[in-house]
């Protein structure tokens, strides 16, 4: 009988030798967009680098469709429906009030640089506030510089602006077609195609990127942009707490070093990317290039300059002491990023 001890510690010390050392870990992985857009392929990006940092001990199960319509994206996280996903916080208005700042006009013309800047930011000045009650924020991000594209007439000037119906987003983009007095329509950007094909709009605010995504390349005529943009879009990419939870303390480790400004770095560049691809396309298809003057900046600006002012005064009300000193710290971060 004692012989068979030595038998049964050596088993014992092979089958603890071969048990892993972490738990696996599977993250359930929404993208309302589809899998050829650059969201979806930046998503998938941070997950393969996540897997590879960690071993394959996590890993991401990306959907074929996702859980919710674009803007139930932030609760279907919070709520376990998905455990991974991003989405625009201009979707659900007047509940994300902070990211307004990395939407106002004139920000910059890289998505890289504005999101890097965001996200330092957002890590100094917002995440304290706790927008995201219920949410793990992997990044905050913002896409390219925002343009305005029709079919109707190249628009020159404000007053070129009359008679056009667009799509936009929500958020800042809508208080500037406001303060413009353009005939705005707030729709999830996936609707933009149904949208102009049918003629309910007969434009779009949108990054470059989004003309070729929708396939609006064949749709659109006229282009026309601004330096620095004339709005941007405020995303943040977030998991569900619980599911982070279960994730051991090195890979949450081996996360964290992929996450923030790493991540918003990945999403700028595949926005960026795909900004320079979409002009190409755009001018191979005979849309009509017009870069505001002079005359139409000054006039945008003294028409919009409100917004930024109603922002500082919304934000400091939700917590936010210096949040004049914040936005202007979010320009000189996005003029220091290379």
């Amino acid at each position: 009988m004692h012989a068979l001890k030595p038998l049964a510690a050596t088993l014992f010390v092979l089958s603890a030798v071969s048990a892993p050392a972490a738990a696996q870990v599977t993250l359930t992985t929404s993208s309302w967009l589809p899998p050829t857009h650059l969201l979806s392929k930046a998503q998938a990006d941070w997950c393969a680098q996540v897997a590879k940092a960690t071993q394959d001990r996590v890993k991401c199960n990306i959907l074929p469709k996702p859980v919710t319509p674009p803007p139930g994206t932030f609760d279907a996280v919070r709520d376990g429906l998905a455990d991974l996903s991003y989405s625009v916080h201009g979707y659900t208005p007047g509940r994300f009030v902070m990211g307004k700042m990395a939407e106002m006009p004139f920000l910059g013309d890289s998505a890289v640089a504005t999101s890097v800047a965001y996200q330092r930011v957002f890590e100094k000045h917002l995440a304290q506030l706790d927008e995201h009650k219920g949410l793990k924020v992997i990044t905050v991000f913002t896409h390219g510089p925002g343009a305005i594209f029709n079919n109707k007439k190249a628009v020159k000037s404000v007053a070129d602006l009359d008679g056009i119906k667009f799509r936009v987003g929500g958020g800042v983009v809508n208080d500037v077609g406001k303060s413009l007095g353009a005939n705005m329509t707030l729709k999830p950007a996936p609707q933009s195609y149904e949208l102009l094909s049918s003629g309910v709009v007969d434009g779009v605010w949108f990054p470059d990127e989004s003309i070729v995504s929708f396939k609006l390349d064949k749709l659109i005529k006229y282009r026309t942009t601004m330096p620095g943009g004339l709005y941007n879009t405020s995303f943040a990419f977030v998991m569900n707490p619980a599911a982070w939870a279960k994730i051991s303390k090195a890979d949450q480790a081996a996360i964290d070093k992929l996450s923030g400004e790493v991540a918003a770095r990945l999403f700028g560049r595949y926005w960026d990317e795909a900004d320079d691809a979409s002009v190409k396309a755009q001018q191979a298809a005979g849309v009509q290039f017009t870069q505001a003057d002079a005359a139409f900046l000054a006039d945008f600006k003294a028409k919009t300059g409100g917004i930024e002012a109603a922002w500082v005064a919304e934000a400091q009300s939700k917590g936010l002491k210096d949040a004049a000193g914040a936005l202007r710290e979010f320009r000189a971060e996005i003029a220091k990023v290379k």
